[in-house]
């Protein structure tokens, strides 16, 4: 076991020494590490003072010969997201909040800050970084004018989100004294209102998808009719299909796939596991669908994959690529877009199917309650904050209904005691 010492260096300071023997290249490895104490009780009693910096030299050993000691000296931010990755994130972020992180990482926040030292990064760095996001040329993505936009609200706000975390990290594990982050305004969301498709809409769509690759036709009908979600529909299995019943039970997502690396889950509350009812001539559909992927497993003979994860457990999945490999999770929302700019369709997100769905419930005067449970909502108050506009436009136009009664005027020569006897 390493050797270590304890020597005092101002007048509430000590230093901690590891002792790790000598490197390669001859010299001394001697990780060293300051600690400040505050507490002026503490200062004043010297064995409880010496049993604390003995506490303190026993925790700086574990860091160090676990390799879990970060060096504070000159690190850059570049290098402390490194530590961060593997010794926080990749343990204890959800894969899609990982996969998110990731991806903003690397396309805007380490190429802006990267090169700084991560004691050198101020409030007004971050407040900057934050400003240029929302600026011309930020995004990567084309507008209709075909000029680059800057991005939106809520992706800033993630940009925040993410360095708030990454700096809470670099003060608990004291490689710098104050998160900058903290003293910087978190970014206002400004929610876009998506309008779901109306009836006429919905006709229109589902004509254009006659023409439509048979997985794709039947997986935007089961969303429109359903209302599950993408990830819902993309872990759907044959297994999950009661014929008889003419119900589904969702009780599995698919977050992510790639090659060799599938990852499927429970849905995230209790209330998204549920079952739901499908129309009998939707039943009808799938059992056509069912015979069609199977002809064309036949077709591929031997070279037909399937879907397997790392472990070997096997997935006969819905929605797939005609040789049974699973869709890339992004794969539905960019079908879904390329479709309706093919069939110049009005644009509304993959989840707006969702929205969709459920504005035509609430427009048939299905109650709340049944679309809250058929959602997988946690709650009917959730129901009525998503879709509360919905239900008051559907709750004028029923009391509408009573101006047609209260208005009827009865046919002359008519009255309610009439009495054919007199």
């Amino acid at each position: 076991m390493a050797k270590g010492s304890i020597e005092k260096r101002g007048d509430n300071t000590w230093r901690l020494t590891v002792d790790l023997g000598t490197n390669p290249d001859g010299t001394r490895n001697r990780p060293r590490k300051t600690v400040t104490v505050e507490d002026k009780a503490l200062l004043k009693t010297t064995k409880k003072l010496r049993d604390y910096l003995e506490d303190q030299l026993h925790i700086f050993k574990q860091e160090v010969e676990s390799g879990e000691y970060i060096k504070p000296a000159k690190m850059t931010f570049a290098s402390f997201v490194e530590e961060w990755r593997s010794k926080y994130a990749s343990k204890n972020l959800a894969f899609k909040t990982l996969y998110t992180y990731e991806s903003n990482l690397k396309v805007r926040i380490v190429p802006a800050l990267g090169h700084m030292k991560l004691e050198d990064i101020k409030p007004l760095h971050i407040a900057d970084f934050l400003e240029k996001l929302t600026q011309e040329g930020a995004s990567k993505k084309i507008s209709t004018s075909e000029k680059k936009e800057g991005l939106s609200s809520g992706s800033v706000e993630v940009a925040y989100r993410i360095l708030k975390n990454i700096f809470t990290r670099a003060v608990k594990w004291q490689v710098v004294k104050s998160n900058p982050v903290a003293a910087v305004d978190k970014p206002k969301v400004q929610y876009k209102e998506y309008v779901p498709y109306d009836e006429n809409e919905v006709a229109l769509l589902l004509n254009a998808l006659q023409n439509e690759p048979y997985t794709w036709r039947m997986m935007i009908t089961l969303a429109l009719t359903t209302g599950m979600r993408r990830s819902e529909l993309l872990g759907l299995e044959w297994k999950h299909v009661d014929w008889k019943a003419g119900v589904l039970d969702i009780s599995q997502t698919m977050v992510h796939a790639l090659k060799g690396n599938i990852i499927f889950k429970e849905p995230k509350t209790k209330k998204s596991k549920r079952k739901i009812s499908l129309p009998s001539s939707i039943v009808e559909e799938l059992r056509a669908y069912t015979a069609h992927q199977a002809k064309e497993r036949d077709k591929y003979g031997s070279a037909w994959k399937g879907c397997k994860d790392k472990d070997g457990n096997e997935y006969r999945l819905v929605f797939c690529h005609d040789d049974g490999t699973p869709f890339h999770h992004e794969r539905p929302y960019l079908w879904f877009r390329a479709f309706l700019k093919k069939h110049k369709l009005r644009y509304i997100r993959f989840h707006d199917l969702r929205h969709t769905s459920a504005t035509i419930l609430i427009n048939q005067g299905v109650h709340a309650k049944v679309i809250s449970e058929r959602f997988g909502h946690g709650d009917i108050s959730t129901t009525m904050n998503v879709y509360g506009h919905v239900l008051r436009t559907a709750d004028q136009a029923a009391a509408d209904k009573f101006d047609n009664i209260l208005n009827f005027k009865p046919a002359p020569n008519s009255s309610p005691n009439t009495n054919s006897n007199t």
